[in-house]
């Protein structure tokens, strides 16, 4: 298997900030990589540039082919492989939710929806903004327009794939008070080895129960969720300048090794070579 640090044939991916504060973005190929099943804190939503791209999402297998738009919500697990020999080439944006909250401006007559209905859609021409967006990010004295058409191709996805959740389906789930006590829990104590009784003592349910309970309510079992948080808060930390050894005690991996492992495994990169990426990429942006 080949390494992402550099180009090759079959595997790499490059990192950089995108055109918005909260926005990163990354291009890459894949032969032989195999993303695990995980979830991101941020929107993630990409154009499909080459190849065939498969991945579980929803309980349901998925494909996206050469100019298909993909669209994951905050929170929701999913893997990806190749659909072909060939592997497969994309672009993503990942979009903090306090982006689309931004461009979600009522006052501006966009109160659209904040979550996206389906993982993939067969849209042309959304693709082809998206990708435009991509690549306008980072040219030289074009911040302007990179930043317009980036909102301009978020609030368009939006408006045309979003879908409302009713409180009845948000409150679906037994004791959704509790559940979200619980993902609070998660996310202030990401440095421990949390275990499912710790999670189940605080939801005050069984620990079959508490697991059902918080997948039914967030999309994902509390694991994953851990890593996701875990996986954010490194990255904050790498770009904050700390060591990859360091971030990997502070995140709460047993050892820097544990670390690659999960981050290459939800990222497509190792921590080291996507920490040199979106450190050059600031330098670019900022020159």
């Amino acid at each position: 298997m080949h390494h992402a640090q550099e180009p090759t044939t079959q595997d790499w991916a490059r990192f950089r900030p995108g055109a918005l504060a909260g926005v990163t973005q990354m291009k890459a190929h894949f032969t032989e990589h195999t993303f695990e099943r995980h979830s991101h804190e941020t929107y993630s939503i990409g154009v499909t540039a080459s190849g065939v791209q498969t991945f579980h999402c929803g309980g349901s297998l998925h494909a996206s082919l050469r100019g298909d738009v993909i669209l994951f919500n905050p929170d929701e697990p999913h893997d990806g492989q190749r659909g072909t020999q060939e592997g497969f080439g994309y672009s993503m944006l990942y979009v903090a939710p306090q982006v689309v909250d931004e461009c979600r401006d009522k006052e501006a007559g966009l109160d659209m929806a904040a979550y996206f209905r389906q993982p993939v859609v067969r849209d042309a021409a959304m693709g082809r903004a998206l990708a435009q967006a991509i690549g306008a990010a980072g040219q030289a004295q074009e911040s302007l327009r990179a930043e317009e058409l980036t909102r301009d191709v978020l609030v368009r996805l939006l408006q045309r794939y979003g879908e409302r959740r009713s409180a009845g389906e948000d409150s679906k789930a037994a004791g959704a008070v509790r559940m979200a006590r619980i993902r609070d829990y998660l996310r202030s104590h990401y440095d421990q080895d949390i275990t499912v009784d710790a999670l189940a003592r605080e939801a005050g349910l069984s620990r079959v129960h508490l697991t059902r309970a918080f997948a039914r309510q967030f999309g994902v079992p509390p694991h994953i969720y851990l890593n996701a948080v875990r996986l954010e808060r490194a990255q904050s930390a790498m770009l904050a300048g700390q060591g990859l050894a360091e971030v990997a005690a502070a995140c709460g991996f047993a050892d820097q090794s544990h670390f690659s492992r999960r981050f290459k495994g939800s990222v497509g990169l190792a921590p080291g070579a996507w920490l040199r990426q979106m450190r050059a990429g600031f330098v670019m942006s900022s020159s």
